[in-house]
C-alpha cells in the first residue's frame, strides 16, 4: 500500500470509485423512499463522478491540479442532488489538497475536513441522516495517525457505521425500510478509491463509459454547408508567471472581454487554472487574446450546427431565437410532454425528469440557446433543480431565475401564465411562485416493492403491494391498487378532484389508448363540474400524471 497519494494515484483512485460506483448504481438507485422505479442516485452520482473522471483521463499535473481539474469537471456534469453535493464534496477536497504534490493519511484527512466544510456550505438547510452525514462521520472517525492503509480502513468502517444509522437519524428511511442512498453511493465511490489505492482494481476493470465520447454525425456540415451558429469553445488555461501577474490577475476583465467577443460565457478559476466556455465565430481570437495569460492544459472546439442537429433530435426545434425579455427553459420526459411545454412558450425543454436528470452542462447549454435578458427556469423537480442553480450561477449572459417548480403540473401552469410583458422580473417570479402554490400534482406508476405508508391526511394506512399501481402526491402515497385505472380513479378523489375547477391528465408511454379513454369516461362521470383534458404525455414510469388546480 502507497504511503502517498500523488497525482497518478489520485487519478487511478477516482477511476476505482467510478468504477465502483457503476458495479453498483443499480442497487443505490433502488434505495429509494417509494416503492416506485424512479430511484436515480446511483445514476447520478456515477455521471457526476465520470464527469471529473473524463477531465483528468490522459493529463498529467501535481496532485493538487488534478484534484482541481476533476472538480470542474464534476462541476459541470453535476446531475441531480445527490450529484450536485457530491461534486462540491470533491470540490473542498480539491480545496484542501491545494498546493500539494503528494499527500499521506494526515493531509488527505485534512482535506476531508475540507470536503465536509464545502459540502455542508452548500446545502441552505442540512438534513442529517444524509449523504453529508455520512461524510462527516466518517471523516471526523477516521484515524489519521497512521499509513494510509490504516486510514481508509477507519474510515470506511466509520462510514458504514454512519449508513446502517441513517434510518435512526431520518424517519422517512425508517418507515420505508432503507439506509440513505446518496450515503451508500459515497461509501461505495471511497470504496472504489481504496481499491484503486491498494492495487486491488487494476485499470482493465474501470467501466468503459468513463471515456466514452459521444457520437458525433460530421454530415451534418458539409462543404456545401455555410457556418451559422459558430464554435462551441472549451479550455482549461494555466496561468503563467511568464505572461502575467497571476496574483493580479482579473477574472471578471477576462469575462466581461469574452462577453464581447462571443455568447453563453462561462468562466471560473480555481487556483491557477481558469475554465472557459464560449460560443464564438472566431475561436482563433478567443484563443489568442487567453494565451496572452498562460498555456492551455485543454482544448475542444465544435461546430454548433452539429449540436444543433443533436438538439433538434432532443425536441428542441430552434438553436437561437431573436432577443426577447424572458426566455423560459423547463425539464420534461416524453414527447408529448416536450411539445406541450413548447406548446405554452417554453423556449427550450431539456429532456430529463426522474431517472434521467440534467447535468450542470445540460442547463448552461439550454441557457445558450435563449437570447433574452431573463431566462426563468423550471426545474419541475426538487431533484433537479440544485443543478439548475448551479448552471444559473455559472451563466453570466442573462439574470437567470430558477423558480421552485417540483412538480410537472407546477411548472406547466407557472408558464402558461407568466406574465412576459411585464418590466418588472421579481414580479413575474413571484406571480409564477404564487400560481405554483395552487396546483396540484399526483402520479400513477407500479410498486417495485411491498410497503406500508400512512396517509397523512386522514391517518390510514395504506398497503403497497409490489406489481400494484401506487397513487401519490408530492412525498404523500394515498392509494394502492391492481387496477391501474382503479388506481388513478381513487387518486382523484383523495386529491380533492370534486373540489376543484380543471384536471389536467397526461398519460404515459404504456397506456393504450383504449384504457385512457375508459379512464376519462369514468372522471367525466364522477365529476360533471370538472374540466378535465386529457394529453397522450408519452413520459416514462408515470402511467398518468394529475394536475388539478
Amino acid at each position: 500500500m502507497p504511503q502517498k497519494i500523488n497525482s497518478v494515484l489520485f487519478a487511478d483512485m477516482l477511476r476505482g470509485g467510478a468504477a465502483s460506483l457503476y458495479k453498483d448504481k443499480s442497487v443505490i438507485n433502488d434505495l429509494n423512499v417509494f416503492p416506485i422505479p424512479d430511484g436515480d442516485t446511483g445514476d447520478n452520482m456515477y455521471m457526476t463522478l465520470k464527469a471529473g473522471a473524463s477531465e483528468i483521463a490522459g493529463k498529467t499535473g501535481t496532485l493538487a491540479e488534478m484534484a482541481s481539474a476533476a472538480s470542474s469537471g464534476m462541476l459541470l456534469g453535476a446531475r441531480g442532488n445527490s450529484g450536485v453535493i457530491l461534486s462540491r464534496i470533491f470540490a473542498g477536497l480539491a480545496k484542501g489538497l491545494e498546493g500539494l504534490n503528494e499527500a499521506g493519511a494526515a493531509a488527505f484527512a485534512s482535506a476531508m475536513s475540507s470536503a465536509v466544510k464545502e459540502a455542508y456550505g452548500a446545502i441552505p438547510v442540512p438534513v442529517e441522516g444524509t449523504i453529508i452525514t455520512v461524510l462527516r462521520e466518517g471523516a471526523s472517525a477516521a484515524d489519521a495517525g497512521g499509513s494510509l492503509e490504516h486510514y481508509f480502513e477507519t474510515l470506511l468502517e466509520a462510514m458504514q457505521t454512519s449508513l446502517d444509522n441513517t434510518p435512526e437519524k431520518l424517519a422517512v428511511l425508517k418507515e420505508a425500510g432503507v439506509v440513505d442512498s446518496g450515503g451508500a453511493g459515497l461509501l461505495c465511490i471511497f470504496r472504489g478509491m481504496d481499491q484503486a489505492l491498494s492495487g486491488k482494481v487494476q485499470s482493465e476493470e474501470i467501466a468503459e463509459d468513463v471515456h466514452a465520447a459521444p457520437a458525433i454525425d460530421l454530415s451534418k456540415f458539409t462543404e456545401d454547408s455555410t457556418l451559422e451558429y459558430g464554435y462551441c469553445t472549451e479550455f482549461l488555461l494555466r496561468l503563467t508567471r511568464a505572461k502575467t501577474d497571476i496574483e493580479h490577475f482579473d477574472q471578471k476583465e477576462l469575462i466581461d472581454w469574452l462577453e464581447t467577443h462571443g455568447e453563453s460565457v462561462v468562466s471560473f478559476r480555481d487556483g491557477t487554472i481558469v475554465k472557459v466556455h464560449v460560443h464564438t465565430f472566431n475561436p482563433g481570437e478567443i484563443l489568442n487574446h487567453c494565451q496572452n495569460y498562460g498555456e492551455f492544459l485543454t482544448l475542444k472546439i465544435e461546430n454548433m450546427a452539429l449540436q444543433h442537429h443533436q438538439e433538434s433530435n432532443k425536441g428542441n426545434a430552434s438553436f437561437k431565437k431573436p432577443k426577447q425579455k424572458y426566455g423560459i427553459a423547463t425539464v420534461a420526459a416524453g414527447e408529448g410532454l416536450i411539445e406541450a411545454f413548447k406548446q405554452i412558450g417554453a423556449d427550450v425543454v431539456i429532456p430529463g425528469g426522474q431517472t434521467m436528470n440534467p447535468s450542470t452542462q445540460d442547463f448552461i447549454d439550454a441557457f445558450g440557446h435563449i437570447n433574452a435578458d431573463t431566462i426563468l427556469v423550471f426545474p419541475n423537480n426538487s431533484n433537479i433543480r440544485m443543478a439548475a442553480q448551479q448552471a444559473a450561477d455559472l451563466y453570466k449572459d442573462a439574470d437567470v431565475r430558477v423558480l421552485p417548480s417540483s412538480s410537472i403540473g407546477e411548472g406547466y401552469y407557472a408558464i402558461a401564465s407568466a406574465d412576459r410583458d411585464c418590466d418588472n422580473a421579481d414580479e413575474v417570479v413571484a406571480g409564477a411562485t404564487a400560481i405554483m402554490e395552487a396546483v396540484t400534482t399526483g402520479m400513477i406508476s407500479r410498486a417495485i416493492r411491498d410497503a406500508e405508508a400512512t396517509d397523512a391526511a386522514v391517518g390510514e394506512s395504506v398497503t403497497v403491494v409490489k406489481g400494484d399501481f401506487v397513487g401519490y402526491s408530492g412525498k404523500q402515497i394515498l392509494c394502492d391498487s391492481a387496477s391501474r385505472n382503479q388506481a388513478a380513479a381513487l387518486l382523484a378523489e383523495k386529491m380533492g378532484a370534486s373540489g376543484r375547477d380543471v384536471m389536467l391528465v397526461f398519460t404515459g408511454e404504456d397506456v393504450p389508448a383504449q384504457e385512457a379513454a375508459e379512464l376519462q369516461q369514468t372522471l367525466t362521470a364522477r365529476y360533471p363540474n370538472l374540466e378535465i383534458m386529457f394529453n397522450n404525455g408519452l413520459q416514462p414510469i408515470y402511467d398518468y400524471i394529475f394536475v388539478l388546480c
